[in-house]
């Protein structure tokens, strides 16, 4: 099995080796991935500069094992680039990730993992994000790309169709022990943000915005909630983002213009 792996916290992410690590059974794994962080990019993709890109070896007894390319770009970007010009074959699957941080509810539409998962299924790729919950300490990223792995050895043992897409979130796993698999809908509560107001020396105001936010609307049986008690979620996504019964209900009301001017 092809295995295109990649993320958006940055080539040498602590998760996405470990995710790499735990893939290698399953087949050859190649990671065209950012060359530096790229969180909360969403979908975007550079338009203005140069894509630059980096083979990346590493030695193993004493023997340069190519890993991949690091890519000065958004996740996007790098499975752009992965699809039409640096795999030799196309992948069977896409793996993005692991990340440092959920990506359950709202937080999709904003993520640089799921981003680069859902340019995978543009191109009719199955592809699957994979996140670990943080909790601001050090985790077990080997044990959570275990975890993920099992889960995605499972996805494709179903034989999802082409351009399938899926988003998978480990809880924090020192919180306690896992109590299952849930596939569950994406919880769309927008979260509640803070922004801290501060002044610089010369007087500017200026804003960061605060890493303290929170579902206020966890709703039973979405990713969210299921996330905070203790399963692994699994939540198959679209990227058609068309109101199909709003396009019914607009197509009945007959709009116009006056194309006499």
């Amino acid at each position: 099995m092809r295995i295109l792996l990649t993320n958006d916290d940055g080539f040498y992410a602590p998760g996405l080796r470990a995710l790499r690590e735990q893939l290698l059974p399953l087949g050859d794994v190649t990671i065209v991935a950012p060359a530096t962080e790229q969180s909360a990019m969403g979908h975007s993709v550079t338009l203005l500069t140069p894509l630059l890109v980096n083979q990346i070896f590493e030695d193993v007894n004493g023997t340069k094992q190519f890993l991949g390319w690091a890519v000065e770009g958004r996740p996007a970007d790098c499975v752009k680039l992965a699809l039409l010009e640096l795999l030799p074959d196309p992948p069977d699957v896409i793996v993005s990730g692991m990340n440092a941080g959920s990506n359950a509810g709202i937080n999709v539409l904003y993520s640089g993992t799921v981003a680069a998962a859902i340019e995978g299924a543009f191109y009719r790729h199955t592809a699957i994000a994979c996140s670990l919950e943080y909790d601001g300490k050090i985790h077990d990223y080997k044990k959570a790309a275990g975890y993920c792995v099992q889960v995605i050895r499972q996805l494709l043992a179903t034989k999802p169709p082409a351009g399938s897409l899926f988003n998978v979130n480990i809880p924090v796993l020192e919180r306690g022990p896992i109590k299952g698999v849930r596939v569950v809908p994406q919880n769309v509560t927008p979260y509640l943000e803070k922004f801290d107001r501060r002044v610089n020396p010369r007087g500017r105001v200026y804003f960061w915005t605060s890493a303290e936010f929170h579902c206020p609307d966890p709703h039973p049986d979405t990713d969210v909630t299921a996330l905070a008690e203790q399963y692994i979620t699994v939540t198959p996504l679209k990227f058609d983002l068309t109101d199909y019964s709003g396009l019914k209900a607009l197509a009945q009301s007959a709009l116009a213009v006056d194309v006499e001017g």
